[in-house]
């Protein structure tokens, strides 16, 4: 007998409240990101690029954005171009994906964003950062452009654990960044929070616990990663000195599910797993098989009978 989908926010079978749902039933149109590298770097790395988060690519995570030495525009146009072969008729989300895209001064930040807001095709902008990285004049300007269109703030955590936050040379405690999301909710800005699975030496329970937390918060979305283990990065050389326990797809998954069973039914799921560039994968090289593992969770999430938010309510928030 064919169980039926007790999930309400889905437009395609998942039990989770897909993007692509939110996206569709918000815009009526299919949208896509257009990764942008507006140039800026990060609070933990000096002028030479050295430091940051042990994890982190000498990308910043924008490995798949636009060639910084190119305009904004022409990264935008050209990225546009190249993803509107696949969907000709959809519309385009201007994503600042490269480092920490706040970062700067507010002049500097104006000059940047002003016109992705002001007679710009993009439909909305999306812009990754840091907690540490907006203050109160950053907040004010964020929300004075979410009015004219709009924008999504994607904010890496990672971790609520701050042993292992520091040993991943995070440069940020928990329970500031708790201080500055209760900012942005009172602004009322959509904010995505990043979690990663498999950190070392985390358990099982200590990612439960971050996705908890994510569930106190209640942010607009969430993105969920498995940990990359890229080349040239300090995670890389200090797993090839002494490695540490990677988790397996099986394991994954599982932790995905439990995660998504104690987080809010109306947080939007935007991400379960990553992409690595695969000549700079050393490890989990089973994440290259992307659609593998979305295929396998929602495999499960039927087998279990579980959704999103399945074991939310009984908890108190």
């Amino acid at each position: 007998m064919k169980i039926m989908n007790p999930f309400p926010y889905s437009q395609d079978n998942k039990r989770y409240y897909t993007w692509n749902h939110y996206l569709k039933s918000t815009f009526n149109s299919k949208v896509f990101k257009v990764p942008l590298d507006a140039g800026f770097s990060c609070p933990h790395r000096n002028s030479d690029g050295i430091g940051g988060c042990t994890f982190c690519s000498i990308a910043g995570s924008g490995d798949y954005a636009g060639n910084r030495k190119d305009s904004l525009r022409q990264q935008y146009d050209e990225g546009f171009a190249m993803m509107a072969r696949k969907w000709p008729q959809a519309k385009g989300i201007a994503y600042f994906q490269a480092y920490t895209n706040t970062y700067a001064p507010l002049s500097q930040l104006k000059e940047i964003y002003d016109p992705f807001f002001d007679n710009h095709p993009a439909l909305a902008v999306a812009i990754a950062t840091r907690a540490d990285c907006l203050d109160e004049k950053i907040i004010e300007y964020l929300v004075e452009k979410n009015r004219i269109k709009p924008l999504y703030l994607e904010i890496g955590v990672q971790t609520i654990h701050d042993e292992t936050a520091n040993r991943l040379n995070r440069g940020e405690h928990i329970v500031d960044i708790e201080k500055k999301l209760e900012m942005l909710r009172s602004a009322g800005l959509n904010v995505v929070l990043h979690i990663i699975n498999g950190l070392p030496n985390e358990t099982a329970q200590m990612m439960i616990d971050t996705a908890n937390w994510v569930a106190r918060m209640s942010p607009f979305a969430i993105k969920i990663h498995m940990l990359h283990i890229i080349k040239d990065t300090v995670l890389a050389k200090q797993f090839e000195k002494v490695p540490f326990s990677i988790l397996t797809k099986e394991e994954y998954v599982d932790i995905v599910i439990r995660q998504l069973e104690v987080l809010p039914p109306t947080t939007v799921i935007q991400r379960l797993t990553g992409d690595a560039v695969k000549e700079d994968l050393i490890e989990p090289i089973w994440t290259l098989k992307k659609v593998s593992v979305l295929n396998d969770i929602d495999k499960a999430m039927v087998q279990l009978n579980t959704w999103q938010g399945k074991k939310y309510e009984s908890q108190k928030h």
